[in-house]
């Protein structure tokens, strides 16, 4: 259940908080798909592009293409899998995102699924918790220009990066559910959630959180969250667009899974109704656009420090200029919200 909300908790929350940003929630086979996000992002002043892993373009060298064609803004992995690289390449490519934009760069990683996994790299991750610390913490090593001497259970170097001049990189951790969460607040900067219900953030991950960052003495991970949004206009239909929005996630366990945690009825042998209870939950926020900037408002109060708006339902049902038009016109209530 969610926490009530105060009137001045909710003004604190949106004045401390002015992040909204984009996923660009496909994998493009051309820059110009990508490019239209990139340029309202740059027009605006302010938010990140973010971007999930690409199997046909890379979602590096998408980043890479869009800073040599001037699209200088902020830009964010959410999230690489990290069976497809070691961690000295990531941090390679991180840092060149970085530098060729001249912006932040957030490195999101995730473990994939045990399938991938397997696929890739022969066995699934016995203990992909571990995994994952043993890679961000080598990863972290090699950024901050550290030599990096690591033997771990999967992961093991000796070796330090060329020195380059870039802009910073935090490292993100795609967090669902607790384990994860407290894992993330021990190594990561940023904590990357997907689909995640506000209150299931404020009461269950966020503590999670907190706890990870108290072993270590580190900084309590910002929290950037990914929003599936769609305004509700008189010819859409947005339950098929939640479903082709969310359908493909609605199938794996682990998603469905931390729904549930969350209140939220779905289950992977039924992605359709899953989409239907994200649509009646609100977690697939939809309305006018000034009733989805105050249902944003919701996730900010409840500890989100950046929310990330996925338009893939639109995307995937109407295309590019449906697409622009919800992110213009959610944009704008945003800022209507602020004064």
């Amino acid at each position: 259940m969610e926490r009530p909300i105060s009137t001045e908790g909710l003004a604190t929350a949106v004045a401390t908080s002015n992040n909204t940003s984009i996923m660009y929630p496909v994998m493009p086979t051309d820059i110009g798909q990508v490019l239209p996000f990139g340029r309202l992002l740059q027009r605006r002043g302010s938010g990140r592009l973010w971007i999930g892993q690409s199997l046909r373009l890379d979602t590096h060298q998408i980043f890479a293409a869009l800073a040599g064609m001037g699209v200088r803004v902020p830009m964010g992995s959410g999230v690489t899998l990290a069976p497809l690289r070691h961690p000295y390449d990531a941090a390679v490519q991180a840092r060149s995102v970085a530098a060729l934009s001249g912006t932040p760069y957030v490195a999101g990683i995730g473990p994939a699924t045990p399938d991938f996994q397997q696929s890739l790299l022969g066995s699934a991750y016995g203990k992909p918790l571990t995994a994952m610390r043993e890679y961000v913490t080598v990863m972290r090593g090699l950024i901050q220009g550290d030599v990096v001497r690591y033997e771990g259970e999967y992961h093991s170097l000796e070796a330090q990066l060329f020195s380059l001049e870039a802009q910073r990189v935090e490292i993100g951790l795609g967090v669902l559910r607790p384990r994860m969460a407290r894992m993330a607040g021990a190594v990561a900067d940023v904590a990357v959630t997907w689909m995640t219900p506000a209150g299931y953030i404020g009461d269950t991950l966020l503590p999670a959180l907190a706890d990870g960052a108290a072993e270590t003495g580190r900084k309590t991970p910002r929290v950037a969250t990914v929003v599936h949004v769609a305004v509700a206009r008189p010819d859409r239909d947005i339950r098929l667009t939640a479903r082709s929005g969310a359908g493909a996630h609605l199938r794996a366990e682990h998603y469905t899974d931390m729904l549930r945690r969350g209140g939220v009825q779905a289950y992977p042998d039924n992605p359709d109704a899953g989409a239907d209870a994200l649509v009646e939950a609100g977690v697939f926020v939809t309305g006018t656009p000034d009733e989805i900037a105050a249902e944003l408002d919701r996730y900010r109060h409840h500890g989100v420090d950046e929310i990330v708006l996925n338009p893939a339902g639109v995307l995937n049902t109407e295309g590019l200029g449906a697409t622009m038009t919800d992110l213009q016109d959610i944009f704008a209530a945003v800022d209507r919200r602020r004064g």
